[in-house]
């Protein structure tokens, strides 16, 4: 560390202070520039003011578009778009992070996930994979659905308030998975097939919450997409939310906005089904109605024949025939309605059941996992006195070797971290 003059005082700066000198600093020697990026993280609030991510392959920089400089674009930001933007570099001062205030932007071709995108989908719809015909429809009253998402997210807790709301009754089977990130893609797809594997599963859930494009790529990855195209059990997507739209939302059966719409559709209300069986009722009663008065009407027009005209007891003989066979077909229905009730009670009471001891299970599990989470958690060790100190690319520095003078380290606590300048290095006292 260098040795400070004595004999001059030392300049202190206060936070904003510093912060401003950066500011103006950063104004002076970069000012107005031209930068080319991938769009990430657009958000669109109702002030009308664009804010976003450009990023390439090593870094990201923030940016702002006002909502006065957006008149006039000719395009409309959007994540995955790959642009071109004028405009000030400046610090944003309450933050003290650096950003870029966007005057004006041109597209430059689409981004690479973008385009990554595009090719899968255009390959698996030459294929026959999006077409209508080879969808499956819903089982109207499933009794075991599974779910194939983050054990952790609010996906699942949506999805379990919703069964829980609707038809508590209902057996659920989650199968965790990672839902972003490295090898997220080829865990959703061995759920896929471990749940067809494991057989007795009447509908599947596959989705996360919403999120950016990089988010939600694993469902944009070409393994998942087979895995649902193969499953012999109706799949529905519900990734994002309305305004997302992923490659597994075109393969599966039946594409939901969002995890809770999801549930929804799989289990509906105990009223509509009782309403639905109730108009079944309705309409069987009815054809029974109908086919006796065309039975009866048939039967007066034969009976008006001359051959029965003096032999009479023969057309009251079938009269009561008819009368008796119309008694024993509403007693016959009357029974068949009270057996359906019966075995839908007989049901739900055990489907209540399998789901308590599967809700037990789950949780003594997940306090398992919670307790080997704790123990294995860096932050633990963090907490006794330990640090972790990163370069510039975020890489965890385990020896002087890899760094220089004048370089940038962020170092980690327990609490919080901080970033500093290598002003010397000390690489210790060699052995002889």
């Amino acid at each position: 560390m260098p040795i400070q003059d004595k004999s001059k005082p030392a300049k202190v700066y206060t936070v904003s202070e510093l912060t401003r000198r950066v500011r103006a600093v950063l104004e002076a020697q970069v000012g107005h520039v031209w930068v080319e990026g991938e769009l990430s993280n657009v958000r669109k609030p109702s002030s009308g003011h664009v804010y976003l991510t450009l990023k390439d392959d090593r870094t990201q920089l923030s940016g702002v578009l006002f909502r006065g400089d957006r008149h006039g674009l000719k395009i409309e930001p959007a994540d995955g778009m790959k642009v071109r933007v004028f405009g000030d570099i400046t610090v944003y001062e309450a933050r003290g992070n650096y950003q870029m205030i966007i005057r004006h932007m041109e597209g430059g071709g689409k981004g690479t996930l973008q385009e990554q995108f595009e090719k899968l989908k255009e390959k698996l719809k030459t294929e026959g994979l999006f077409s209508v015909e080879r969808k499956r429809p819903l089982p109207m009253l499933p009794q075991h659905v599974g779910v194939v998402t983050s054990a952790t997210g609010a996906a699942v807790r949506d999805i379990l308030n919703v069964v829980s709301r609707r038809f508590p009754n209902l057996h659920v089977v989650i199968w965790p998975v990672k839902v972003q990130g490295e090898g997220a893609a080829a865990e959703i797809a061995a759920a896929i097939d471990g749940l067809n594997a494991r057989g007795g599963i009447d509908a599947v859930i596959v989705g996360r919450g919403g999120g950016s494009i990089e988010d939600l790529w694993a469902f944009n990855e070409e393994v998942v997409a087979r895995a649902i195209a193969r499953s012999v059990i109706p799949v529905i997507s519900a990734v994002g939310h309305e305004i997302d739209f992923t490659i597994s939302d075109f393969v599966a059966d039946v594409r939901a906005p969002t995890p809770s719409a999801a549930a929804e559709l799989v289990v509906g209300t105990k009223e509509a089904f009782e309403e639905q069986l109730a108009g079944t009722r309705m309409r069987l009663t009815a054809a029974l109605r109908d086919h006796l008065s065309g039975l009866q009407t048939r039967l007066s027009t034969v009976s008006g024949h001359y051959v029965f005209r003096e032999p009479s007891n023969l057309v009251e003989r079938y009269r009561r025939q008819v009368q008796s066979l119309l008694i024993m077909m509403r007693h016959a229905l009357q029974q068949s309605v009270s057996e359906t009730s019966q075995r839908l009670d007989d049901m739900g009471m055990r489907m209540s059941h399998c789901v308590a001891m599967q809700a037990q299970n789950a949780r003594h599990r997940l306090a398992q996992l919670e307790a080997q989470l704790r123990v294995l958690s860096p932050i633990a060790v963090l907490g006794r006195g330990y640090s972790i100190t990163r370069d510039e690319s975020g890489h965890v520095l385990r020896g002087v070797e890899a760094i220089t003078e004048g370089q940038a380290v962020t170092t980690t606590l327990a609490q919080g971290s901080f970033t500093a300048e290598v002003q010397t290095i000390d690489k210790g006292i060699e052995e002889e």
